[in-house]
Formats: C-alpha cells, structure tokens, sequence
C-alpha cells in the first residue's frame, strides 16, 4: 500500500541573532497535485515542482500584504517550453508547463532528473509582483542553469539586491512524487562574515536537499543548513495547497472575447469546453449559458 502524502505547509524562522531569515515548504502533495492535475511527465514535474514551490518563497519574501502575489515565468528554450507558477502568501499556489509531455533520459553524470535540460538555459526567469501602490512590477534576471534554484537566487540577489540562498526540490517513487520542497534563506543587515561562511559550508556539506527532505522532511533541510546559527522557528506551521482562481463564472466570461458568430457556433455545436490551463479544471458551458452572454450583452446595451 503506498503511504499517503503529507499535508504541504509553510514554516517560517530566524537565525544568526536574526540576521538571517528563513522561510522552508513542504511541498508533496501540491506538486503531486500538480501532476495529476496536468498529467505531467516526470522531468516537467520536477520543473513545474521547483517552480511551484519557489512562487510561494518568493511571495513570502517579497509580499507586503497577506495575500500578495508572486508570478514566475522561466523560459530557457528546452522542450518544455514555458514553465508558469504563481504563488501566494496565504499559501495557495498554482502553475503550469507548456508542454506538459516533455521528457528527457536520466542524466548519465549523476542519475538526476534533466531538469535544466527540459528547461533549457538559453533564456529569463521574470518575476511579477504588485508594488505598495498597486502597479504591477516586473523585474528579471538572464538563466544560469535552468535547474530553477540557482535561477531564481540570481533574480533575487541581481533584480531585488537580496543576498540569499535557494535550495529547490522533487523526489519522485513509483510513479507519483514522493518529497517535494524548498527552502529560502536570506541575508538581512548586520550580518556577518562569519555567518555567511557558516550558512554556506552548512549548504554544501548538507547535499541535495531531496536527501535530506527524504531523510527527515523539511526539518531536517532546514536544522542541516542552519546548524550551529542559533536557529529559531516559529511555533506553527501555515498549510500550502494547489489552488487555482478559475470559476465556471470566469469561463463563461473568457467565451466573450469571441465574436457573436462564433458562440453562435457553439451553441450550434450544443456547447463549449473550456479548459483552465492554470489547473487543468474543465468547465463543460451549456449552449443555453452561452446564449446568456448575448442576452446579458444586450441588456447592457438597452
């Protein structure tokens, strides 16, 4: 019997006398989520899943408001095509690939998932967000790998000016994820050498983080990258999960883009599927709710 996924959650800390900040996720069941969801290949989920779990760090990081936004969008040229995630504060994140098919071999030289290979590195990372004032801000970085952590800790430190540490991963078994998470570290003011040459040989003695989220889950990544810098988590966890803002309202309202002439073909056609490619949610619109559109239009007109 497989064992049943753990619930994906959020846990936030300090370190260093608060000089470094911390923000970890616990991400299986979204990324699974995820996959089943856009019935995505094994290398595209571990793409979408870094992606995914990324969107959230960023959101944290970066928002000002309990349920900012953060949307990332990498496109490096490979098979994949783009890969899409929005995350937010409040924990609910969704995404998608646009190829989700796409798959590479194993990779020879270490037994890895090809991720910067399906992404490919010939590309951006941009990240948009809301200023205070509302507007949105774009802001982007040149790919480096393509396997998204190091991407995304380059858009950090280059667009942002955010000395930090990324650590993304996907570990999947039998056919579904298995583990999934991340892990965020920043650098606040203050801090010192010491510190940072401490927080960076903890990083590279503790290995890929999919060992140590198979290990010990995300506590286990966090107290390895944190060891010896006095860490502080808070006392409870915030829960993550794949949410998606699609609505059969909006599809139905996605259908007004189209002319009178072609609804009227659908409605001929005794209706329309729209698909949401956030989520893979297929709204199934009676000829009757199309016609509807036309009648709420004329209303509107009278």
């Amino acid at each position: 019997m497989t064992a049943p996924l753990p619930d994906s959650f959020i846990l936030r800390g300090t370190a260093a006398q608060g000089t470094l900040r911390l923000v970890g996720m616990e991400a299986t069941r979204v990324v699974e989520d995820a996959r089943v969801r856009h019935n995505l290949s094994k290398t595209a989920t571990a793409a979408l899943g870094r992606t995914l779990t990324a969107s959230v760090l960023l959101a944290i990081v970066l928002g000002k408001k309990a349920d900012s936004r953060v949307n990332i969008r990498v496109e490096g040229g490979g098979p994949v095509g783009w890969v899409v995630a929005e995350g937010s504060t409040d924990g609910r994140v969704r995404g998608y690939v646009r190829h989700p098919d796409a798959d590479l071999p194993i990779r020879e030289r270490d037994g890895k998932l090809d991720v910067s290979g399906i992404v490919g590195h010939d590309g951006e990372i941009s990240v948009t967000r809301l200023l205070d004032n509302g507007e949105p801000y774009t802001g982007s970085a040149t790919l480096v790998s393509g396997e998204i952590a190091e991407d995304v800790s380059t858009y950090l430190g280059v667009s942002e000016q955010i000395p930090n540490a990324v650590l993304l991963g996907v570990y999947e078994e039998g056919g579904r994820v298995a583990h999934a998470g991340g892990l965020l570290v920043q650098a606040m003011p203050g801090v010192t050498d010491e510190t940072l040459a401490k927080l960076e040989a903890n990083i590279r003695a503790m290995g890929q983080i999919t060992d140590n989220l198979r290990r010990g889950g995300l506590l286990e990544a966090i107290s390895r990258a944190t060891e010896g810098l006095d860490l502080q988590l808070a006392t409870e966890a915030q829960p993550a999960r794949f949410e998606c803002r699609c609505s059969r309202e909006r599809a139905a309202d996605s259908l007004k883009f189209f002319n009178p002439e072609e609804r009227q073909e659908m409605i001929e056609a005794g209706g329309q599927e729209i698909v949401c490619h956030w989520c893979g949610e297929r709204y199934q619109l009676s000829p009757d709710e199309i016609a509807a559109l036309d009648e709420q239009h004329e209303r509107a007109q009278a």
